[in-house]
Parts: structure tokens; sequence; C-alpha cells
């Protein structure tokens, strides 16, 4: 990573920052105006065709879900007033709290929800397993929604409060009913959020904004990570991307900005010394950093190049260029390690002899050569350099590896394409996820195996598949704890992606800012200034 003077940062701050930034700098507009910095530009506003965290963290604004996630990951009622279930587990009745409204006025009626549910599932992983256990739902009444099952589904609640990768957002019907594989636009963006989006000041790739919905109920309970109480404290809320970590640090020191989602991690030092900022853990759960295999196109279509390409990188490499000494630790797992019935498997041997273990294991792909395309993106710092890590570990095995860095909107559009790497497609991307987004079998978008239906890579495993169904249909707790072990042992084998390390990162934030939450998201509402 290369490291940045803040001081000649510092100086460029103000000039590069722009217009927006400046403006009312200090002022009684800066005290009614909250200033974030997110960990990437926002191009693309749909968090359900694209459910990278900067949308995510959009959605949450914007949106809200019928149930929310604690810090310990438990679903508490969000929209839904509560819940009840029939003796034989097969038909939930979910009744919405009083005077919920949308930002355009309309209540929210248990048929908005049922369309918002619909299109969510047909993209999320989750989601898919849910529909499909789904016979019917139902709106007897405007706040009453009836889900019959065909048979019983008891993480129905964890499917609708998953926190982060493609939560549950709720929006109106009309705007549901937008094809899945269409994403929605400006028009949109109408939601019964704790922020109301303002449309024709969005900048894609540079800023967006948004007025503090005066309409909205906060449940009574504090807020805590997704779930709770989501009060609102400041009249307006502006996302500013910049580009340059160093000119962020700098815009953060003086006062330009109020919250920097996660800073540069040679910057954090610099910054904790500054005593008009703080920095704390963003998420204690951690992140869990992983080189995703496309596995539809030669030479990773082929599980021994896979398995060799885990067993042979070093992810002390990696996790030295994102995290700071003792924010990180090796997890040689499949699901984030020191959570409840994750399993690490011991590293292979590392050395010149994995190295040749894997040389040949390409040749005996048959691997001559060809061009493989690792996408990585050039402005997200804690994927940036992983990237950088796989690409030189490629070319030290004999790989032509054509290295595609561009901003993180072009990355992940380009991730989306199924086509050979030579006509637009890719090969390899390095990437990370909250642990609490992929926790558990229900939740991971990462460790399904269902081909084409799969997140991007697209890898095809029914071993895996068929434990997934296991532990989300387990009847108890003996039946889960066999059926997660037995789909790592599978997962492990089929290598969908090689781990890099489990990291935590650091946010920092002015001083005077008071109630930032923890989790896996930057939560925008509990905010004050001092």
């Amino acid at each position: 990573m290369h490291r940045r003077s803040l001081l000649a940062a510092a100086a460029l701050a103000p000039a590069l920052a722009g217009p927006a930034l400046a403006q009312g700098g200090r002022d009684g507009a800066r005290a009614r105006t909250l200033r974030f910095m997110p960990q990437a530009a926002l191009a693309v506003l749909d968090p359900i065709v694209n459910p990278t965290t900067i949308v995510t963290t959009h959605g949450y604004c914007v949106f809200d879900t019928l149930y929310g996630c604690d810090s310990k990951l438990r679903p508490r009622p969000q929209m839904a007033e509560g819940h009840s279930v029939s003796p034989d587990g097969l038909t939930w009745t979910i009744r919405l709290r009083e005077g919920l409204r949308f930002h355009d006025g309309e209540p929210v009626r248990a048929t908005d929800c049922i369309a918002s549910l619909q299109r969510w599932a047909v993209r999320d992983s989750f989601g898919q397993v849910l529909a499909r256990s789904v016979a019917e739902w139902g709106a007897p009444e405007d706040r009453v929604l009836v889900i019959r099952l065909h048979r019983p589904f008891p993480a129905l609640l964890d499917a609708l409060a998953k926190p982060a990768s493609s939560p549950a957002f709720i929006m109106p019907a009309r705007i549901a009913q937008t094809p899945a594989d269409r994403p929605i636009g400006l028009e949109g963006m109408i939601g019964s959020g704790p922020w109301r989006f303002l449309p024709g000041e969005f900048v894609q790739g540079s800023r967006a904004a948004y007025a503090r919905n005066e309409a909205y109920l906060p449940r009574e309970e504090p807020a805590e990570a997704a779930s709770g109480g989501k009060r609102v404290h400041f009249e307006r809320l502006e996302l500013v991307w910049i580009p340059d970590g160093g000119t962020a640090a700098a815009a953060l020191q003086t006062g330009e900005i109020d919250w920097i989602e996660y800073p540069l991690p040679d910057l954090v030092p610099v910054l904790a010394r500054d005593r008009a900022i703080r920095t704390q853990v963003y998420d204690p759960n951690g992140f869990l950093g992983f080189l995703r295999f496309n596995h539809l196109h030669a030479p990773f279509n082929d599980v021994r190049v896979r398995r060799a390409i885990r067993d042979v990188l070093v992810q002390s490499d990696y996790m030295a260029a994102v995290a700071l000494p003792g924010d990180w630790q090796e997890c040689h797992a499949v699901f984030p390690c020191g959570l409840p019935g994750v399993k690490e498997f011991p590293p292979a041997p590392r050395g010149e002899a994995a190295m040749a273990r894997a040389r040949a294991a390409l040749q005996e792909a048959g691997y001559r050569g060809e061009p493989v395309v690792l996408v990585n993106p050039s402005d997200f710092p804690a994927v940036t350099q992983q990237g950088r890590v796989s690409a030189d570990l490629m070319r030290r095995l004999g790989v032509n590896i054509d290295l595609i860095e561009s901003d993180w909107a072009t990355t992940i559009a380009r991730r989306a394409n199924k086509a050979p790497p030579a006509q637009g497609g890719w090969s390899l991307h390095n990437t990370n996820f909250p642990a609490a987004a992929i926790a558990n079998p229900a939740v991971s978008p990462i460790i399904r195996g269902h081909g084409e239906r799969a997140w991007f890579g697209w890898p095809t495993d029914a071993a895996s598949e068929a434990q997934v169904e296991a532990w989300i249909n387990a009847g108890d707790e003996s039946a889960q704890a066999t059926a997660m072990a037995a789909l790592q042992e599978a997962a492990w084998e089929s290598v969908p992606f090689a781990p890099t390390g489990l990291f935590r990162l650091r946010t920092a934030f002015r001083g005077d800012l008071s109630g930032v939450l923890q989790g896996p998201n930057p939560f925008l509402w509990n905010l004050r200034r001092a």
C-alpha cells in the first residue's frame, strides 16, 4: 500500500473536495447536515439488483424492513408490530405497525410487502429458498400479511431480517413490480425509511443527498445494529465520494466531512492521534476476504486448480495489505472464523513445493498460457490491495494474468458478465463480506453451489446444496449442526472461493459526532452532533 502524506493531502483537500464539501463548512448548515464518505462510490441505486455494501447503505436510508437484526444477529420486529405462527408451523401471520407511510404519503400495505418480498426472493439466495416453501402470500387486511407454507420454514424471520447483502427492503407495490432483472432508477427511490432520497441532487458515482423523513415513526427500543428506533437528528444527509484516501482523511480533519466509513489503514494511526477525531472498530465480527473463481470458464472450472490456488496463497500477504497489525487473523474456513459451528481447516504447507504443485495443477488442467482476467476496483482500498496481491501470485505461478482495474461500479458490472474472459467476462476477483452477511448457510450467497443462479462465479456443487437445504430445514439443533459440518467439508473440497483472511476495519469520525453504531453496514441514524 502506498503511503500518503497527510499534510500534502490537506493542502489539496479544498480543491479536490469541490464546492459541495466546502459549502457552509462550519456554519449552521454544517450543524444540520451529516456528511458521510462511504467505502465506495454510489453508482447504482437498486439494493435488490446490486447487493453491494454501498448500495445496501443507501437502501437502509430510503427503505425499511419488516424485521431487523440486532448486534447478535437475532431478528427483531421493525416495520412489523409482531407475528404469530400456527401450531403446524405452516402459517405465519405478520401485523404491520400502525401509521407506516411511504415518502409519497401513501400508507404501507401488506400488498406492498408481498410485492417487495416476491421481487427480493427472485434475486436473493435465502429468498429463493424461502420462496420454494411458500404456498401462498396473502393480505386479508391492509396491515396483515399471511405467509402460508408447503412445509415448515423455521428460519423465516432470519430471512426477512438478514442485515447485509440484499436485505428484504419494502417498497411500494407499483415499484416492486419492476422485473427483478431490471434495476430501479431515480424514480423508484420511494420507501418508508428514515431518510428521503433527493433525486435532483444525485450525481452518479460522486454524490447523493437525502432529507430527514419527517413522517418516519421510529420504534421505541434503542437503536442496535439494523434494529430498534431509527431516530434521525440531522435535517440533511450527504454521501460524498472522494476517490483519494489521503484527501478524504484531510477533509475529515478539517471538518468538511463528518465520517469516513473506513479510511486507509496506514492513515488510521494519524487520525487516531488527532484529538478532533475518533476511531472505532467498524464491525467486531469482522470481514472475510476471499478470492472468487469463475467456475464457468477455464482454468478455474477445474477443481484441482482451485484447490492448488487456495493452498498456495499466503493469507498474511493479503491481510497486511488491508488491515493494521492486531486487526486481522488467518482464517482457513468457508465461514467467518469465530462464529458458532465454524470449522477451521489446517493450512497446507507453503513454500516452493506448494508453488510447484500449483503450477503442475494448472498444466494438468490444460492451461497453456491463455490470458487470465482478474477484475479489480481501483477505488476500493479493502479490495484493491488484495487484488494486486493475487495478480502478483498469479505471475509467480507463470499465469498470463491480465489485471483490469477500474472504478467499483465498472468492476461489479463486468463481474456480472458470464461470457468468456476474452469476450468481456472475467476469471478471478477479490472481495470481502461482513461476517454477518455470510454467518450461516441461509444468508451466505458465496457458499451456494446452484450453478447459473449462484452468486457471481456461478459454482455448481450438488453436495453443498444438499447440506444448505438440510441446515435450513433442520428440525432441531443437532440436525442443524450435522448439516453445518457436512456443508463445510463439501465446500472445502469444491472450493467455491479461497479465503484470504478475517480482518477488522476501523471507521473514523469527528469527535463531536456521537451514536455511531457497529455492524455489517454503516447505519446512518442514531447520530448527534455535540
